[in-house]
């Protein structure tokens, strides 16, 4: 199975003005995060991307891609009806085919050389089927993200056959449904911002569209997705920043910021600010 194709879905009432903001990337140039995002996807592998954006919000995301416009096919979503509703806009672009999902609030740093949309990739193709990156998170930050629930494959480190998935659960009910062993006290296994889904899922949120009323969700297809069909978690070796959090921004600059060249020019001026700070 070869992913060549990817969404991005920047059209929430909460995204579409974040992934136009601009942050100074490892290489010290200053970019636009949707830019960024894009930078890495395409290096990644892929060769054609989907942006969903809000009614009207076109232009902006054209300005804002830079050299990979000739790349790019822009969807509007026609009313703000749910993240699934968002993917389902997507569906003629990905014609039964596998392909890469990420929000345009998120972004990415590896910790190591290989990015972490092409572990990502690399993991999906090897297994042939859905993959959804997690990343173990501690519960406190569970009101931002999805969560799976499930069991280490087995000889594998990192892969995680899935057995559960919320939407943002509170603690107690994560304490009590999404049970995965081998984690730390306090910790679940949350989603990192980026899927590779099959025509299966298309097809699921095809049908829950007939019942969503004003808001069709992704996770119950991915649920529903993941009982009817192999589906993995794969714990990716990187960091995530979403810049909808609260300093969220901020932190996705100085992590950018300290992992590039002016690393010890940073850190100094963090220390200053530091000490002249009450």
């Amino acid at each position: 199975m070869k992913i060549h194709k990817a969404v991005i879905t920047a059209a929430g009432p909460d995204q579409r003005h974040l992934p136009l903001q601009t942050i100074v990337s490892t290489s010290g140039e200053t970019k636009p995060a949707i830019q960024l995002l894009l930078d890495e996807i395409f290096a990644a592998g892929i060769r054609n991307a989907a942006l969903i954006v809000a009614p009207g919000q076109t232009d902006a995301f054209r300005a804002a891609v830079g050299p990979h416009l000739s790349q790019i096919e822009f969807i509007e979503q026609p009313e703000p009806l749910g993240y699934g509703h968002a993917v389902l806009c997507a569906q003629d672009f990905t014609d039964e085919e596998a392909f890469l999902l990420l929000v345009g609030d998120h972004l990415y740093l590896s910790n190591g050389e290989t990015s972490c949309v092409r572990q990502l990739l690399e993991t999906a193709e090897r297994e042939e089927c859905a993959v959804s990156a997690v990343q173990a998170t501690r519960e406190g930050k569970l009101p931002y993200y999805g969560a799976v629930g499930g069991k280490h494959i087995p000889g594998s480190r990192d892969l995680y056959q899935i057995e559960n998935i919320l939407e943002k659960p509170t603690p107690t009910v994560a304490e009590q449904e999404l049970i995965t062993p081998g984690l730390r006290q306090g910790h679940y296994l949350c989603f990192f911002g980026m899927h590779v889904l099959t025509a299966a899922t298309m097809r699921l949120l095809g049908e829950a569209l007939e019942t969503s009323g004003n808001n069709l969700p992704l996770t119950p297809s991915l649920a529903a997705a993941a009982k009817s069909g192999r589906h993995l978690a794969f714990e990716i070796s990187g960091q995530r920043y979403n810049i909808g959090e609260p300093y969220g921004l901020l932190r996705a600059e100085l992590a950018m910021a300290l992992a590039g060249p002016q690393r010890d020019e940073v850190l100094t001026m963090l220390v200053e600010l530091m000490a002249t700070s009450r």
